[in-house]
């Protein structure tokens, strides 16, 4: 492949590429993005890679953006990535849709026998036998121009992500396991993944089932009112509030402004801009219908734990069977959930339902077999 030197970087030379692109059927793909002062991510970068060129688009100077949008969405091209999650977060940040479909050659490389969370340097020279630079890894990717070096370090994150994929490919097809990294692929672009719903973002903050059930509404009322400011500011959430502040603010739940002032962490300035909102929240909390979120965890019965060693052990053995690491089929936390009778989905919907989940089922009591 041909390296560029220069930046796709006007509406025209982007549409263009995509163009070019349609009928692929597949892209690698890789992006550099800043997130450290922002909820959402800033794209600073997005390389492009087949087996034929290698490019980089800088969406800092494009103002429209559609046509790679269409291109991410065109459903006859699959997109390569290397652990995925963070640019899928990235692009769904930008086009509220998540590229699909998708190939994530971390997953992949992990039902070849590789670490299930193998680096992309490490999977690259374990393919090819080539060791990649690193000299530009905490680079400030906003900042232009360019260098020639990021820019080769840029390309380079998609230039052998073409060999990584195809050797992959290929491997999985001759071991009859493509479709399994399919179906984990699929669930990567599962929108439900993505979502950033203030109401939903108490799930996110652990301690909830230490306060009583009153004090849990307020916390949960004060989540939803950080992850909104967060998103209308366009700041992290921990510069709104921390976790431990809204943990506090629950617990001691404040009636007045010089209350406030009495909560450990809560700085002047937050007391001065949100002070009437955090009350609001805590009076809503006391208002909100009497309902649990958070439960403790009972300790299991040895009855419980001596089903849950007997379910990893056959997960182990599974996995020796198939020379997988035993989390590809399922996780301690999965087994868990069917020593408490509640449903591991992941484990018993796709491939691992006939691979592992029956084997896993029929050793449950009958009671508790879903």
């Amino acid at each position: 492949m041909t390296p560029t030197r220069e930046l796709v970087s006007t509406d025209a030379a982007l549409a263009d590429l995509c163009r070019a692109l349609d009928a692929s059927a597949w892209i690698a793909l890789d992006t550099e993005f800043l997130r450290e002062r922002t909820y959402y991510a800033r794209l600073c970068l997005i390389q492009i890679g087949t087996p034929e060129f290698v490019v980089c688009v800088d969406p800092l100077a494009i103002e429209r953006l559609e046509p790679l949008n269409a291109l991410l969405q065109n459903t006859r091209c699959a997109k390569v990535l290397h652990a995925a999650r963070q640019d899928l977060e990235v692009f769904n940040d930008l086009f509220r849709v998540v590229p699909a479909p998708l190939f994530d050659t971390q997953i992949a490389a992990a039902y070849l026998g590789h670490d299930d969370q193998i680096g992309y340097a490490a999977l690259v020279t374990a393919i090819t036998g080539v060791t990649l630079a690193k000299a530009h890894t905490r680079a400030d990717w906003s900042v232009r121009p360019l260098g020639a070096e990021q820019i080769q370090y840029a390309e380079d994150d998609v230039r052998y992500l073409v060999p990584v994929y195809e050797a992959l490919h290929e491997q999985l097809g001759q071991a009859g396991r493509l479709a399994w990294v399919e179906d984990d692929c699929a669930r990567l672009t599962e929108p439900a993944l993505y979502a950033a719903d203030p109401a939903e973002a108490w799930r996110r903050l652990r301690g909830g089932a230490d306060l009583a059930v009153a004090n849990q509404q307020m916390l949960r009322a004060l989540a939803a009112f950080r992850e909104k400011t967060a998103q209308a500011r366009n700041l992290p959430r921990g510069w709104v509030l921390r976790d431990e502040v809204l943990y506090e603010l629950a617990r001691a739940a404040p009636q007045t402004r010089a209350e406030l002032s009495a909560i450990p962490g809560l700085e002047e300035g937050a007391r001065q801009r949100w002070g009437e909102d955090l009350l609001a929240c805590i009076e809503a909390g006391q208002r909100a219908e009497p309902q649990r979120l958070w439960e403790r965890t009972a300790p299991p019965t040895p009855e419980q734990s001596a089903l849950g060693k007997q379910l990893m052990e056959t997960v182990r053995t599974v996995a020796r069977e198939n020379e997988l690491s035993p989390a590809l089929l399922a996780t301690r936390r999965d087994v868990e959930k069917m020593v408490r009778g509640t449903d591991p989905t992941q484990v018993l919907r796709g491939w691992r339902a006939k691979l592992i989940g029956e084997r896993l089922t029929a050793l449950l009591p009958s009671k508790m077999a879903p």
